[in-house]
């Protein structure tokens, strides 16, 4: 532990006649290989190694990963989600109501300091000095993966013809940090067009008259053998790819085969949980590693392969098995995501005739996929429309980036408490929730709400009044949960049956909270 202490120190601060760190690290390596063939069940060495893997395949500073809107899209922001009677691609086209439109920032680790001075908006729409960034975190941290800023759209008419071109700058200064202290040093710049599309008096007249339906029969699946039809166009441009120096990467790539040969050796003589636990995470990042030195092939050779080692592990160390399951959930989402035609395997157009409240109307659906975690956000900024139901999620973390969701549907999951949707309220522009049959309210110690920052915080919502939406008779810490979430929402619909919290009373305390509900449970409000 003290050896990774200091070897780190001096990785990091890159001490002033120190061996390089490619020199090191094979030294390193050579030491612990040792150490694992002398003695396999000393978990001290195969933890080392685990540290020394971490250091092989992390950037030394953070990185831009993705970006919504994507480098060289051309947006139409409108009221309504269609032109000229033709559905539009997610990528292409945004809802909007409040005329602003969000700008988001996806990097591979935590950073801070994102702010109108190290990241610089060239736009005809608003100044950059007056762009606010902010992170998006459920805690009060200051760092975050993902950062939004808004740029208002001008209430005036716009010709919908012209494109207004917005360029993005960023990392030209050295104040984007990370947790570990690094800086961005890699500068970053994507630009992409606006349209605007005014509202209709047509739009106004039949907006939101319909209620959402997530039964299977009011989708339909993509052709993806016509190009014309696929709604991902945009996919190729989604990850940002930069050209690091390609002795360094041979170099990584090179000592992941080298360390994938070894492990798979020694779990040849012996059966290893840990060391089946390593193989599993050199493949990922061998995997990884090769579709970003050749990002137009997106293969994830060792997918099958890693799936099976953590189904493995969950009979060997059942004790484990939530850890494992939810690595497997990783994977399964990086081979859903890893290219196009994966990716438009899971695209579903929305059968809806006269709702504009819809907007492009392309939903993702990851149901039935056995999910137990959120991974893989930084492909699916653009996603407007999400089914997870019937999977195994107990959290959403993660699902915060997504700032474009406006359907989300995590019916027939896991999620125990109000707490575990706290990320959701960071999405400003969710209309239709569905969270019916999960275990909202059957257990009555959530332990969740003691790891995270949660609704309950003394400091959270003091000044609300909210003696005023609850019945006399009602435990107010579960009233209270849910306030803490949805005050503040612009819910069009909400679906909470088959939870244990769900009663009639509760129901018409929710219909008070959001006064812009239409639709609860199936039910239109009168």
């Amino acid at each position: 532990m003290a050896q990774s202490v200091l070897l780190s120190h001096l990785l990091q601060n890159k001490v002033k006649g120190f061996f390089p760190k490619e020199k090191v690290l094979v030294e390193e390596y050579e030491f612990v290989h040792q150490a694992l063939f002398t003695d396999p069940d000393d978990q001290s060495g195969w933890f080392y190694h685990l540290w020394l893997l971490d250091q092989t395949v992390k950037p030394e500073t953070p990185l831009l990963v993705s970006t919504w809107p994507v480098h060289g899209s051309d947006i139409i922001v409108s009221a309504e989600g269609c032109l000229d009677g033709r559905a539009l691609s997610p990528f292409t086209s945004f809802h909007s109501d409040a005329g602003t439109f969000p700008l988001i920032l996806y990097f591979n680790e935590a950073v801070e300091g994102v702010n109108s001075s190290t990241v610089t908006v060239k736009s005809v729409f608003t100044e950059n000095k007056d762009l606010v960034w902010k992170p998006l975190a459920t805690s009060k941290s200051c760092a975050a993966q993902a950062w939004v800023t808004h740029l208002n759209v001008p209430d005036v008419k716009l010709h919908p013809s012209t494109a207004y071109p917005i360029e993005v700058n960023l990392g030209d200064s050295q104040g984007i940090i990370s947790l570990s202290g690094s800086h961005c040093s890699h500068p970053s710049r994507f630009a992409f067009t606006v349209c605007v599309q005014p509202l209709s008096s047509e739009h106004v007249e039949r907006q939101g008259v319909e209620m959402i339906l997530w039964r299977d029969v009011n989708f339909h699946f993509y052709d993806a053998h016509i190009q014309e039809s696929s709604p991902i166009a945009y996919f190729d441009r989604l990850s940002i790819k930069k050209d690091h120096e390609p002795a360094a990467s041979k170099w990584h790539a090179k000592t992941l085969v080298n360390e994938i040969a070894l492990v798979r050796q020694l779990l040849s003589e012996i059966d290893c949980k840990i060391g089946k636990l390593t193989l599993a995470r050199l493949l990922m990042a061998h995997d990884a590693m090769m579709s970003y030195m050749a990002p137009h092939s997106h293969k994830k050779v060792h997918s099958e392969e890693v799936l099976q080692l953590f189904s493995d592990l969950m009979e060997l160390d059942p004790m484990h098995s939530q850890y494992y399951k939810e690595a497997q959930s990783l994977v399964l989402l990086q081979q859903v995501t890893s290219n196009r035609e994966s990716l438009l395997k899971h695209c579903c157009h929305h059968r809806v005739s006269t709702s504009s409240s819809v907007g492009n109307s392309v939903c993702l659906r990851l149901n039935n996929l056995s999910l137990s975690r959120i991974g893989c956000v930084e492909q699916l900024l653009w996603v407007q429309m999400l089914d997870l139901s019937h999977n195994e999620l107990r959290s959403i973390d993660g699902l915060e980036a997504m700032q474009l969701l406006s359907f989300l549907n995590l019916s027939h999951n896991k999620l125990s408490s109000f707490t575990a949707l706290e990320p959701l309220r960071l999405l400003k522009l969710l209309k239709v929730l569905d969270i019916s049959y999960n275990e909202i309210g059957a257990h009555p110690i959530d332990r969740r709400r003691y790891l995270c920052s949660s609704p309950l915080s003394h400091s959270v919502g003091s000044d609300w009044n909210f003696n005023e939406f609850v019945p006399d008779d009602a435990k107010v810490t579960n009233y209270w949960e849910a306030f803490a979430i949805f005050r503040g929402f612009n819910l069009m619909q909400l679906d909470i049956v088959g939870n244990a919290i769900t009663d009639e009373k509760f129901k018409s305390f929710l219909i008070k909270v959001l006064p812009t509900l239409k639709w609860v449970d199936g039910e239109e409000l009168h």
